[in-house]
């Protein structure tokens, strides 16, 4: 592949007369020039033309006529063009100046920017790409192209003239306003995005100032160079844009020098970095105050700094690479493309190599995504970071509330037994009632130490339902009936009505089945000082397959007015404040219930009026399970008088001695024999299969817990019924007692029903 010589101008004659015109030819070469004298077509000069390089600063010159010019003043360049005698249609592109020009095509004026003068009064600078159409018949061109500058401390002309085939230049116009638009586009969306990213996230300043910079940077694409912005906007005033092109230049570089001093704030030298910053806020600073003559010429000691960076930066980002910082690989990558982009721009700048936009191009984009990445992995770092620590300290308040579940279940034990106990041995009519009150205070505190445990469990997202069979209508049948004697207490009326449709079994969870609608009844029965309480179960639709099924509870409480009806279902929130110390409670009942229905797609609903009751009812859809079952019965009726355990022996494990005595004052009193070990390897050690036929066990005692000796136990063949002795609640437990090959679970603290009749159960089976 041949690269095309186009030929320059000799003695102020560019002979294109044989040259193609498939690619735009610069005009370049040797133009006459006429200094201080602004010649219109047909005008004598003053004096002899000089023959000088064009395009090229007059002030840059060593000397002409031994004399250097300076930047202020004028001058008149001419150019002859010999073209084909037949041609194409041809245009001619004409650039920016130093500062305002005036070009004649063959007498005729064909392009301007501002207005030039001989005189700062009557002079006015602008910068705008131009074009001038050549007719087809046209074989001379005779250029007067008027140069004038007072405002810049370049003057002339840096910038080629090119002529090329209309279509050609219209072309690689387009092409050049295509390109910088859309990455003026793509940087002013992406500096948003992430000015988004601060505001919304977690305020991080790397991502703040690379916000910034990408916004202020995004005018160097549209704002120079090829001037489309000033294309869109014709009348801008020179004065502003000049302002602009500078201060994006010398901010740009200092904002991202600060950026990188916060994305590495270990790996970069604070002092060179805000001293870096310094001057180029210093230098933005001057633009605002000095004239365009002054602050132009910052840019030389500008490039300096510049290629400083170009150097510093990357060894910032190479050191955090090699340290390990998050997301550096994109920051070092991103690092090589921007020493492209800049190399380009400042070659460019010098006059050594063209615009080269396209590269210049991908390599801003390059830098850009890679520098979003950056980010990206930043946010996903800090997230994932902030996620561990949620978790780690969800971790520990799960560990911390189920050992103070343990250490307040403890206690309680205690209390409950012993009030039981004391109830057994037939206490007068005043202590019968004080024991009453203990009994229903601890009740009480095991009750909230439950919702809390439960609460938690909902909010780590650890609670699961299962899917099997279960009778609704006998589930609240057992609600009702195990509160009646609480109803009974305050006078009212507890009932149950259900829908003769309801003939199946469903599928769900019976357990929080029976939790919800025991929150309900319960909190029914505490609000309801007079009058009824009723459970109701209503069919609104059923197919063969599935049910609908409405379970609401209606109570002639103190009602809930309808501003506060939305707190009722928000964690320890009540209607009033007066009403926990009215009735008691924390307010996690119905919250707990709402998160168990809205997790099983439904939602818990209340209809009140203040002063004459309340409802409050659920709609959900079951898969039926088949025709309804009558109640399982045991297989062996329980005694109800006598001492059924006599001639059992028992090994309780318990390290605690309140419980052991509690545990062994119940099971003696049933008739049973009762060995007690403090520990899992006491219990290995006085367990005497010929004698013991149940193992009482606490999980968590020290020396061997109760887990570790269960496991020993069955590895040894030691098939003996194990029943825990926890103060966990069951779903927190009963995969590890599984595991451990553990039979059935009794939680303290217990009451003597339930531990009686689970000892019946794996003796008697």
């Amino acid at each position: 592949m041949t690269i095309p010589v186009h030929p320059v101008a000799k003695n102020g004659i560019l002979d294109l007369r044989s040259a193609p015109f498939t690619n735009k030819i610069e005009l370049n070469g040797e133009w006459l020039f006429y200094w201080r004298q602004l010649l219109a077509p047909g005008d004598k000069p003053a004096a002899n033309p000089k023959l000088v390089n064009f395009p090229s600063l007059w002030n840059k010159w060593d000397k002409l006529n031994g004399e250097e010019l300076p930047a202020y003043g004028y001058a008149t360049y001419k150019l002859t063009i010999l073209l084909p005698k037949s041609h194409g249609e041809l245009r001619l592109s004409v650039p920016d100046v130093y500062s305002a020009y005036l070009l004649y095509v063959n007498n005729e004026p064909a392009a301007k920017n501002g207005k030039v003068s001989t005189t700062a009064e009557n002079f006015a600078a602008h910068w705008q790409y131009k074009t001038f159409d050549i007719a087809k018949t046209t074989d001379t061109l005779r250029l007067v192209l008027q140069i004038a500058n007072f405002v810049h401390s370049k003057g002339g002309i840096t910038k080629p003239l090119y002529i090329g085939d209309k279509e050609v230049v219209r072309l690689d116009r387009q092409r050049d306003e295509a390109i910088d638009l859309l990455l003026t586009g793509c940087l002013i969306m992406g500096g948003l995005f992430f000015f988004g990213l601060y505001l919304f996230g977690n305020r991080d300043k790397a991502i703040l100032l690379f916000s910034i910079y990408v916004i202020v940077y995004s005018y160097r694409i549209i704002g120079i160079d090829n001037y489309v912005l000033h294309t869109i906007l014709p009348d801008l005033d020179w004065r502003i844009t000049v302002r602009l092109e500078y201060i994006t230049l010398f901010a740009g570089i200092g904002l991202f020098g600060l950026y990188s001093r916060y994305l590495y704030p270990v790996d970069v030298h604070k002092i060179v970095v805000n001293a870096i910053s310094g001057i180029c806020f210093l230098f933005a600073g001057a633009v605002l105050i000095f004239p365009p003559y002054y602050f132009t010429q910052l840019i030389n000691p500008f490039l300096v700094l510049m290629i400083f960076c170009l150097v510093y930066i990357p060894y910032v980002y190479l050191l955090a690479y090699r340290r390990g910082r998050p997301g550096s690989i994109y920051s070092l990558s991103s690092s090589i493309s921007l020493m492209i982009v800049f190399a380009i721009s400042l070659f460019h700048y010098w006059g050594f190599i063209p615009q080269l936009q396209v590269v210049s191009f991908l390599g801003y984009v390059s830098f850009f995504f890679l520098q979003s990445l950056v980010l990206s992995h930043r946010v996903s770092f800090a997230l994932k970071s902030a996620q561990n620590q949620a978790e780690q300290g969800l971790k520990v308040k799960t560990e911390f509330l189920s050992t103070m579940s343990h250490e307040i279940r403890t206690p309680l034990n205690s209390v409950v037994g012993m009030s039981h106990l004391l109830l057994k041995n037939n206490p007068r009519h005043d202590q019968r009632e004080q024991l009453d009150v203990i009994i229903f205070s601890a009740n009480n505190l095991l009750a909230i130490v439950n919702d809390i445990l439960d609460y938690n469990k909902i909010e780590a997202g650890k609670i699961s339902f299962e899917h099997i069979e279960m009778d609704v209508v006998a589930i609240a049948r057992n609600v009702v009936n195990s509160l009646q004697v609480s109803a009974e207490d305050k006078g009212i009326t507890l009932k149950l009505v259900t829908d003769e449709k309801v003939k199946s079994k469903v599928l769900s969870d019976p357990i929080r089945m029976s939790q919800v609608i025991t929150n309900l009844v319960h909190n029914a029965i505490k609000f309801t000082p007079s009058g009824f309480v009723e459970v109701s179960i209503d069919v609104l639709e059923q197919s063969d397959s599935t049910i609908k099924l409405k379970v609401a509870v209606k109570d002639t409480g103190i009602g809930i007015s309808k501003d506060k009806q939305a707190l009722i279902f928000e964690r320890f929130t009540q209607a009033d404040s007066s009403t926990s110390r009215g009735f008691g409670g924390t307010g996690l009942g119905l919250a707990i219930s709402k998160r168990i229905l809205e997790l099983q797609n439904s939602t818990l609903q209340v209809i009140s009026e203040e002063g004459k009751g309340s409802v409050f009812y659920f709609i959900q859809t079951f898969d039926k399970a088949g025709e309804s079952l009558p109640e399982k019965e045991f297989k062996n009726q329980l005694p109800k008088q006598g001492k059924p355990f006599a001639g059992i022996d028992i090994l309780l494990v318990e390290d605690n001695p309140l419980n052991v005595i509690v545990a062994q004052t119940f099971l003696k009193r049933w008739g049973a024999a009762i060995d007690v070990a403090v520990n899992g390897q006491e219990a290995l050690a006085r367990l005497d299969l010929s004698k013991h036929k149940l193992i009482l066990m606490d999980l968590h005692m020290p020396v061997m817990d109760g887990y570790q000796a269960a496991r020993i136990m069955r590895e040894k063949g030691i098939a003996i019924p194990i029943i825990a002795l926890t103060a966990n609640l069951p779903d927190e437990v009963r995969q590890d007692i599984a595991a451990a090959g553990i039979d059935d679970i009794v939680v303290k603290p217990f009451l003597p029903d339930e531990l009686y009749s689970k000892v019946w159960h794996h003796i008697f089976k």
